[in-house]
C-alpha cells in the first residue's frame, strides 16, 4: 500500500484564498492561513495537487471565464502551480453534471493528474465539497469557516479545524 494518498483537491474560496463573492479581482486574493505550508509539504512528499471550483458567478454574468483564470493565476502565484484546475462555470439551475455535489470534478480533476478517487482527498469548506467528493469514492475532509452551516458540520465524516490539521489526517 502506498504511503501517502496519491492526491489531494482542494475547494477554491474559502478554502485554499479567502472566500470573496464572486471575485474577478486578482488583487483581492488572500491565501488561507497555513494554505502555502501544507501545500509546499504535499509536493515535498510527491502528492499531486488540484483545484475543483464551482464558479457559478460566470453562468450568471458576473464573471467572465478570463477573470476567472486571473484570479486562479494569482493563486498559483501566491500558493505554487497545482495539477490541474477543473472549474465549473455553470449557473446553480443549469443542471450541469459537473457543479458539487456531482461527481463530475472530482472525477475529472484524477483523470487530469492520474490518481486514483480512492487514494484522493478533497478538501472544502461546505457540504458541497464533502458530497462531491464522496460521489467519486474520494475522501472528504471538511475545514468549516464562519459560512459552514453546523448541520454540514454535523453530517461530514470527517472535519478538521485548519488546513493544518486536515494535512495531519492525509499524511
Amino acid at each position: 500500500m502506498d504511503q501517502y494518498p496519491d492526491a489531494v483537491l482542494f475547494d477554491r474560496d474559502g478554502t485554499l484564498i479567502e472566500d470573496v463573492p464572486y471575485n474577478g479581482d486578482p488583487e483581492r486574493v488572500r491565501p488561507m492561513p497555513g494554505a502555502l505550508d501544507v501545500l509546499r509539504e504535499l509536493r515535498a512528499h510527491g502528492v499531486r495537487t488540484g483545484v475543483v471550483s464551482n464558479q457559478s458567478g460566470i453562468g450568471r454574468g458576473l464573471l467572465t471565464h478570463a477573470q476567472v483564470d486571473a484570479v486562479n493565476a494569482r493563486v498559483e502565484a501566491l500558493l505554487g502551480p497545482f495539477g490541474t484546475w477543473q472549474i465549473c462555470p455553470h449557473h446553480p439551475d443549469d443542471g450541469c453534471a459537473c457543479r458539487k455535489p456531482a461527481p463530475a470534478l472530482v472525477l475529472r480533476a484524477c483523470e487530469a493528474i492520474n490518481a486514483r478517487p480512492g487514494r484522493t482527498f478533497v478538501i472544502g469548506d461546505i457540504e458541497a465539497d464533502v458530497g462531491a467528493a464522496l460521489a467519486a469514492g474520494a475522501t472528504p475532509i471538511l475545514v468549516p469557516t464562519p459560512v459552514t452551516l453546523p448541520e454540514e458540520v454535523d453530517r461530514a465524516p470527517r472535519t478538521a479545524p485548519d488546513l493544518a490539521s486536515a494535512l495531519a489526517m492525509v499524511l
